[in-house]
């Protein structure tokens, strides 16, 4: 016949939260599994996609530069117009890395994360200073409650 959950024992019990503890654990592991690889197939494409798109924009802007200096070499030397265009992405390339740098010198880094995971090391180890101290005429508690 079988127990009751009141007639069972601690050590059953727990045994059983702990199963039940490792089999939903295991099952949000596969579930994060499909939805990763899900994902991951939709990034993939969606980064093939732009990366061609960047490679067409980038034919066409030399296309482009074509067409600027060729315009400009209307009413000056080809090779002045030329240097013109070379002149002007030479200037944008260069106000680009400026951003950036500034950018980058405004990272504040992972400040937040590191005293996060600082404070949830003192949860796990707990000073022994909070301990309670037992008392020398109180004996501790043994397993089966007396």
């Amino acid at each position: 016949m079988p127990q009751t959950p009141e007639e069972e024992s601690l050590g059953s019990l727990v045994a059983q939260a702990s199963s039940h503890i490792s089999s939903l654990i295991r099952s949000e592991i596969e579930l994060a599994k499909a939805e990763f690889r899900f994902d991951a197939k939709r990034v993939g494409m969606a980064a093939g996609l732009f990366a061609a798109a960047a490679f067409m924009a980038h034919l066409c802007l030399i296309l482009a530069s074509f067409a600027i200096a060729y315009a400009l070499a209307q009413v000056m030397p080809n090779w002045l117009a030329f240097l013109i265009v070379t002149v002007v992405y030479l200037l944008a390339a260069g106000l680009l890395v400026f951003i950036g740098i500034r950018r980058l010198k405004g990272l504040a880094g992972m400040k937040r994360t590191a005293r996060s995971i600082k404070d949830l090391k003192e949860i796990a180890t707990p000073e022994e200073q909070t301990l309670p101290a037992l008392d020398r005429d109180r004996e501790p508690v043994t397993r089966d409650g007396a």
